[in-house]
């Protein structure tokens, strides 16, 4: 039988990319009884994730319009593939680092599916540090979570904030670990952004987190990113979808562990 987390998952995956589901549907795409998919919809209505109507639910607009029009941009599949990897690596009582982007706002996203559907995060709740204002908005109505958004200006192509103030509060921030979504990998001279402001907070949160985890496609290993976040030397691991044979050699030289999912 199908845990109850993978079916919130499916069923959540089915409401925000068709915009609403049918109880029957989802009973025969599942293989469950109704009772049981309407339960599942109370509890995701629940955490607001879903808004339940007659005969089933449609997707929430606070939770589900940004995820979902992310969920169009390129190689959008993949970087939810991805993103459902970097969930299954957070522990209950861990203070997380998100900052910006689609990639990491799919990894917030499956953060927040993970907490509301695990009982182990029930006693224990998460803190999650980011300075992506859409993220925040996001994750803010989750009972679990304590969210922390660093200050500054407002950068309206990526909903990220920028500025001196972000970097002073990153400074007194101790986190467990960071997921890095970024514009660009060089596996010989390290992580790239397109902004240099934004480049600078990204690297800020690399310096505050004891573990950094970069969340990137196939397609990053080809991208060019003009402003260089960081080399190597502070990240732990990066979770892809496919590497070349040179790239991956190239990243074990640098003590970077490449996980393909």
């Amino acid at each position: 039988m199908t845990s109850q987390s993978a079916r919130l998952t499916k069923i959540l995956d089915m409401v925000l990319e068709q915009g609403a589901a049918k109880v029957e549907q989802l009973e025969a795409a599942l293989g469950v009884s109704a009772a049981t998919i309407r339960r599942d919809l109370d509890r995701l209505a629940n955490q607001q994730l879903v808004t339940r109507v007659r005969g089933g639910a449609v997707a929430n607009p606070l939770s589900g319009d940004l995820p979902l029009r992310y969920r169009q941009a390129n190689h959008g599949r993949a970087k939810q593939r991805l993103a459902r990897a970097a969930a299954k690596l957070v522990q209950p009582g861990d203070i997380i680092g998100v900052n910006g982007g689609t990639t990491s706002t799919e990894v917030a996203r499956e953060i927040a599916l993970r907490v509301s559907t695990d009982s182990a995060f029930e006693h224990e709740s998460l803190t999650l540090v980011t300075n992506a204002v859409n993220i925040a908005n996001e994750l803010v109505v989750r009972p679990q979570i304590k969210v922390i958004v660093v200050g500054g200006v407002v950068r309206p192509n990526s909903y990220e904030i920028v500025g001196n103030l972000s970097g002073v509060i990153l400074e007194n921030l101790a986190m467990n670990r960071v997921f890095l979504g970024v514009v660009s990998i060089d596996s010989a001279r390290g992580l790239f952004n397109d902004d240099l402001l934004e480049a600078e907070i990204n690297a800020d949160f690399l310096a505050a987190a004891a573990r950094v985890t970069v969340v990137a496609d196939s397609s990053k290993f080809t991208a060019v990113g003009v402003a260089r976040i960081s080399d190597f030397s502070l990240v732990d691991e990066i979770i892809t979808d496919s590497v070349s044979a040179e790239d991956r050699a190239a990243l074990a030289q640098h003590g970077v562990e490449v996980i393909e999912v």
